[in-house]
């Protein structure tokens, strides 16, 4: 699995690339804990229930229903977050079934239970260059930690920032021409 701060890169590049006015910032917050809730599953461990199960590490929490299901759940707040009901449900559940998408990239694991309970098959992308996170903080202080956050760096962060600050450079611009264009917004020129 990716380090628990690289499924947050997500939300975070969603929130820059559209701004506070589309993702305020308790959704923003929302889509930060659900990027990174499909690991509370680890739990699974503790009660004797095998990792290959489907209510095992990357099961039925990493699947897409699951996701959308927590996702439609949660527009029962859509005042609270001060968003369209519409942007909660399809951000939150981006962010949540994106943690799925970020694991089907590692190196190790098992797979991703995407389609449980349908299916108990589980997935990786053909192309996996980010390096397995080691479980628990003391094995993450090692070399191994680093050329994890090494992998997730170039694969995931750059990436996502680049596009994300170009969008948000782009909507800054169509902002600031809009403005030369049409005017102020008493009706000068």
């Amino acid at each position: 699995m990716p380090t628990i701060m690289t499924h947050t890169a997500v939300p975070i590049s969603f929130w820059i690339a559209f701004g506070n006015k589309f993702i305020p910032w308790r959704l923003l917050l929302a889509g930060i804990l659900f990027s990174i809730l499909p690991d509370a599953d680890v739990i699974a461990f503790k009660f004797g229930i095998p990792y290959e199960d489907d209510w095992g590490h990357r099961g039925f929490s990493h699947s897409i229903l699951f996701g959308f299901s927590l996702s439609l759940l949660a527009c029962v707040l859509v005042r609270w977050f001060r968003a369209r009901i519409e942007v909660v449900l399809l951000f939150l559940c981006v962010s949540i079934v994106s943690h799925g998408v970020l694991d089907a990239m590692t190196s190790g694991g098992l797979g991703v239970g995407f389609l449980i309970p349908y299916s108990s098959e589980r997935f990786f992308f053909d192309q996996r260059p980010i390096r397995v996170s080691p479980i628990g903080i003391k094995n993450f202080l090692t070399e191994r930690g680093l050329s994890v956050l090494k992998s997730e760096w170039s694969t995931v962060w750059i990436p996502l920032l680049s596009i994300s600050v170009s969008f948000f450079f782009l909507r800054t611009l169509a902002r600031w021409i809009a403005t030369r264009v049409g005017g102020n917004k008493n009706g000068k020129k």
